[in-house]
């Protein structure tokens, strides 16, 4: 797909890394897959991929994470 940020790159499957910060917590969620524009980076996620990592990042968050560096797992 073409990307929407820079109007010039088109989208590649790739892994990426997903930051999430909240209030005082900082989640890093590495290895994730997703379409990434060849020529800004910018990632995009499938809606079940965004929700999967909302709910890690937000569990770590609840846990009272201050910062949590994760790798992906399906």
């Amino acid at each position: 797909m073409k990307c929407v940020i820079c109007k010039q790159g088109e989208t590649l499957p790739q892994e990426t890394t997903f930051v999430l910060q909240r209030a005082e917590s900082t989640v890093v969620i590495k290895g994730v897959p997703a379409e990434v524009c060849e020529n800004c980076g910018e990632p995009y996620f499938s809606e079940s991929m965004t929700q999967k990592l909302l709910e890690r990042a937000e569990q770590a968050v609840k846990n009272g994470a201050e910062v949590e560096i994760i790798r992906f797992a399906a």
